[in-house]
């Protein structure tokens, strides 16, 4: 199920927390979703995608409905979560909260996911970071927010991602990422233009004092994650994290 995973119990002055990349094994959904599809937008059975999620919801021990996803759309606007979704899912590419009794999720098939923790102060968040968020600067505004609720110490897991050998695109694209985030430019497999996100997007965690933990891995080049840009139709894997009891505000 987790393609990488940890779980750090809390302690008399710490949160504990579960946080982890799913794989794409381990579910129910029949292909070209095989596995452990999470996306409900990719034209995968409903029911299949359901089961999958309460499967995930089980191994970090909440209930389904405190499992939460977003509707992600591309952009930086971030979102408080102070319970389960009452109504609507919110637009929204970052989730942060200060609560044990939920888990945050982000789906990726390419984009790179950020998990985020501080556990002396009890906050946890989860960004999608493709190539629109990290020129936009959600990680940036993520961070932000969770200072803002107190956390001092964050420290980032990042997830594996389309590389940048495999990320081609064209020169302007490359220009606009680059103005952003200088080192994400970088070339194909071919000597074309691309950029790498991932890069990116850990060049900006640790200018602002994120300790960062990348989890390893190329979607488009491995077999054990979902990849938009290899298959097109294909589902979704997630990143989650979990506050547990300890000092956390839950």
């Amino acid at each position: 199920m987790f393609l990488w995973s940890q779980r750090l119990e809390p302690s008399a002055d710490r949160s504990g927390v579960h946080w982890g990349f799913t794989s794409r094994h381990g579910g129910v959904s029949a292909a070209p979703w095989d596995g452990l599809n999470l996306g409900g937008h990719v034209g995968d059975e409903p029911v299949a995608v359901e089961a999958n999620r309460v499967r995930v919801a089980e191994a970090v021990a909440v209930p389904r409905d405190h499992l939460l996803f977003m509707n992600q759309v591309h952009g930086d606007q971030v979102v408080v979560v102070d319970g389960p979704w009452s109504g609507a899912v919110p637009d929204a590419d970052a989730v942060v909260t200060t609560r044990t009794d939920v888990a945050l999720a982000v789906l990726v098939a390419d984009c790179t996911p950020v998990l985020l923790l501080d556990r002396e102060a009890g906050v946890a968040g989860a960004v999608h970071a493709g190539r629109p968020g990290m020129v936009a600067g959600v990680v940036g505004r993520a961070v932000t927010t969770m200072r803002e609720l107190g956390a001092r110490r964050i420290e980032a897991a990042v997830g594996p991602s389309v590389c940048g050998r495999c990320y081609e695109v064209p020169a302007a694209m490359r220009a606009d990422a680059a103005r952003v985030a200088p080192v994400s430019a970088t070339v194909s497999w071919t000597g074309t233009p691309a950029i790498d996100v991932a890069a990116g997007v850990v060049t900006q965690l640790r200018g602002l004092d994120v300790t960062v933990h990348w989890v390893p891995g190329c979607t488009r080049e491995s077999a054990d994650l979902y990849s938009y840009r290899r298959d097109k139709v294909t589902g979704r894997f997630a990143g989650v994290v979990r506050l547990l009891p300890g000092t956390g505000r839950g």
